[in-house]
């Protein structure tokens, strides 16, 4: 195969993930729209909190529903290497879940804490998120090294690019829809 084909391969491969990323991310946020919508509560923090929660699980439950099609498409696995592969991802996954799980109650907690943030909330809540980061960061270390040591080098890197874009996507969508904490006036 020459270099040339070989790159619009690659263009081609590159063009279709992120047809599928903006589909999907347009997908997401159309359904936590309508979501957003079906909740009516008089108080408007109440209404703004049960609106996220329900974003959140909607986010998280189709997301989870179409992560494995998206990974699967864009990781183009041989059998030989689809054997070694899935195992070591649904194990990944599964510890993941824990994380994301560690997530959604972190943002719960911001949702109910919202209206009355303190500062010693508020830096609480800073240091939770700090060590989530690292745990995710541990965790993506962990299993980059072993799947370079079970498949390659190239095709570990392939999965943490597909990961880290979902990720962004996730992590873009939940920020988009908390309100930004202000100081509270002490006078």
């Amino acid at each position: 195969m020459t270099t040339a084909t070989s790159t619009r391969m690659n263009a081609r491969t590159s063009a279709r993930t992120w047809i599928r990323f903006a589909a999907l991310a347009l997908a997401l946020a159309a359904a936590a729209s309508l979501c957003a919508q079906q909740t009516h509560v008089q108080d408007p923090a109440r209404s703004k909190e049960l609106n996220t929660q329900a974003y959140i699980q909607l986010l998280h439950a189709d997301l989870s529903a179409k992560k494995e099609q998206i990974v699967r498409e864009t990781m183009e696995l041989n059998d030989q290497q689809s054997a070694i592969f899935w195992p070591i991802y649904r194990e990944y996954q599964a510890e993941q879940t824990r994380l994301t799980a560690d997530k959604l109650a972190l943002v719960a907690d911001y949702s109910q804490n919202f209206a009355n943030m303190t500062d010693e909330k508020a830096d609480q809540l800073a240091q939770r998120i700090m060590q989530l980061d690292e745990k995710r960061m541990a965790l993506r270390e962990k299993y980059y090294a072993t799947m370079k040591k079970a498949l390659s080098s190239t095709i570990a890197v392939r999965f943490f690019q597909v990961e880290h874009q979902l990720q962004l996507i996730v992590d873009l969508q939940i920020a988009a829809n908390l309100p930004i904490i202000e100081e509270n006036d002490p006078h």
